[in-house]
């Protein structure tokens, strides 16, 4: 399931295939992400929370957020990726510019004097599930007059989260970043972000903000697919979302059951290879970035859904929404 935020692993050496991977980096076709970075607090049990009690665990701090997360899979799965955000003008801000540097990813981040770096409390239980309390940081501030319009229309394509459309700011930004992209002729992916926000929002209105963008590609989780549409199947929740958006490839992740694709001839579903659960934080922005990094260079979508179902596997079987890479991931990139 895809999240407000999630995580990643520090790694302060580069090992050797990473070097490699980014080596073989396309120079075209670019993507660029618009969207949220933050910080966040990961507390992991290995039991049941005790109500007002005491209970072990872990808790570290690690770099996430949806939109930081999908550029950098992106990046990690080698396209060339650009991330536009907002960051507080603090420590916090600092680091966010060298964690987004290690990994590769070039980067537009404003800074704000009056809002504090994004961050979000992140609770995985013993089952491997999470949630997630949000601070209003600096990235749900971003305005138009911050955007780099170059750097936008210069992409041959923009990925946005529905966490820079659920209020505005940011929405005014996200939606005139729509715009600059489609008239410099990209085309532009959309990832619903949340059920429970989009519930909150209202269905219409988040329809009302969504559906006049030139959606070339959505990329909702079942639970979204199903508040969207009021289908609890998600082939025919597919289908729905195929008219609600119009020309769209509809790609619906179905978490332990690996993706749906609605791409010609029907729908296709694309089988999980395995279901490791350690942790569930990040599983759909590794997707959307895994994804994107295939099917913008010509991958069909259902083989480009395949690969995306492996990366995130592999990182549901690990703490944070981006795991320190190893010898097991670079055998699914390569």
């Amino acid at each position: 399931m895809v999240g407000r935020r999630s995580a990643a692993r520090d790694w302060p050496v580069e090992p050797d295939w990473v070097r490699t991977t980014v080596a073989r980096v396309d120079a075209s076709p670019k993507l660029c992400v618009l969207g949220d970075f933050a910080w966040d607090v990961l507390i992991r049990t290995n039991s049941e929370l005790l109500r007002g009690g005491d209970t072990f665990g872990e808790v570290v701090l690690l770099p996430g957020g949806s939109g930081a997360n999908v550029a950098v899979w992106a990046t990690r799965c080698g396209l060339t990726t650009t991330f536009i955000g907002k960051v507080g003008r603090d420590q916090m801000g600092l680091l966010a510019r060298e964690d987004l540097d290690r990994e590769g990813v070039a980067h537009h981040l404003v800074e704000s004097g009056a809002h504090a770096t994004g961050s979000v409390a992140v609770f995985v239980d013993h089952t491997g599930e999470r949630s997630m309390v949000s601070g209003h940081g600096a990235d749900f501030y971003l305005l138009p007059s911050e955007l780099p319009s170059t750097a936008i229309s210069s992409a041959d394509h923009l990925h946005l989260t529905a966490w820079s459309l659920f209020t505005d700011p940011p929405r005014a930004a996200a939606r005139r970043a729509a715009v600059i992209a489609k008239a410099a002729g990209a085309r532009i992916s959309l990832d619903p972000g949340s059920f429970q926000m989009i519930e909150e929002m209202g269905v219409d209105h988040f329809l009302s903000v969504t559906t006049d963008l030139g959606v070339d590609v959505f990329l909702p989780n079942k639970e979204e697919a199903a508040v969207l549409t009021g289908a609890d199947n998600p082939e025919s929740a597919c289908r729905v979302l195929a008219d609600v958006y119009p020309g769209a490839l509809i790609v619906v992740k179905l978490d332990a059951d690996g993706a749906l694709v609605g791409a010609a001839g029907g729908v296709h579903h694309v089988p999980p290879h395995s279901n490791k659960l350690v942790d569930a934080t990040g599983a759909g922005d590794s997707f959307a970035g895994a994804f994107l990094s295939r099917f913008l260079r010509g991958a069909d979508p259902v083989e480009a859904a395949e690969f995306a179902v492996r990366v995130a596997e592999w990182v549901i079987e690990h703490p944070g929404a981006r795991p320190k890479p190893g010898p097991a991931l670079a055998r699914i990139l390569a």
